[in-house]
């Protein structure tokens, strides 16, 4: 049976490319790093200052901003890999979901930690909660877990290392995305329990997962949009 192809992480990466590409249309500067004159740039960067004034749609539109060939190229990358990866094991659906969970945890990170003026921007909260994802997918497995902890591991002290990268958002995106996979594959075991696993059951199972991964999103929402009074 052939593997059904990632069609989400494709539109996802021509999402952030598109994105990328009118917000140097729109800069004029003649460069790929001048966003100050971009419009869609500046209404979508997060800072804890824009949701203090209730403009809460940066939480999510900050996810598909990049500040520079670099940045994007390797956020891409990052995703491709992945994305191909984790898509066809979850599933479009719920690998969208995990995606979204993600991107909304690392944004209720820096809208709870970062400085009151300090802009994000970029895919990586989100590509971070899908390393946390293949981590729950590999000890679900009882696979050796040593390479996806090394990867994330190097990729966390870099994000400590490199001036300018936010490491509140990529730890926001690591938990989110590892707490919405937990609901993905835990969850239905503790619902069927060691009973037989019905067609009523396993329904029950999966209504119960979908239920739990919803949770965890709106969880990231919440804390994003009520951050303003929980600094």
């Amino acid at each position: 049976m052939a593997r059904a192809r990632p069609l989400a992480t494709y539109a996802l990466i021509a999402i952030n490319l598109a994105v990328y590409g009118v917000c140097v249309a729109q800069a004029g500067t003649g460069s790929f790093y001048g966003f100050v004159d971009s419009p869609v740039f500046n209404s979508a960067t997060l800072s804890p200052i824009d949701l203090a004034h209730h403009e809460y749609w940066r939480l999510i539109t900050s996810g598909f901003l990049h500040l520079s060939p670099m940045h994007i190229a390797v956020n891409m990358f990052s995703l491709y890999i992945l994305g191909t990866m984790l898509e066809p094991i979850l599933g479009t659906g719920r690998f969208l979901q995990i995606y979204l969970t993600s991107l909304f945890g690392g944004s209720a990170a820096v809208a709870l930690f970062a400085g009151e003026n300090t802009a994000t921007a970029g895919a990586s909260g989100a590509i971070y909660g899908l390393m946390g994802a293949m981590l729950v997918i590999v000890l679900k497995l009882k696979a050796p877990a040593g390479q996806v902890i090394a990867v994330i591991a190097i990729n966390l002290v870099i994000s400590i290392s490199v001036p300018g990268i936010s490491l509140v958002g990529h730890l926001g995106g690591l938990l989110f995305g590892a707490l919405a996979t937990v609901a993905v594959l835990y969850v239905p075991q503790l619902v069927v329990g060691n009973a037989t696993p019905t067609v009523a059951l396993r329904a029950r199972a999966d209504t119960t997962a979908r239920a739990a991964m919803l949770a965890v999103l709106l969880v990231a929402i919440v804390v994003g949009v009520l951050s303003p009074y929980l600094r």
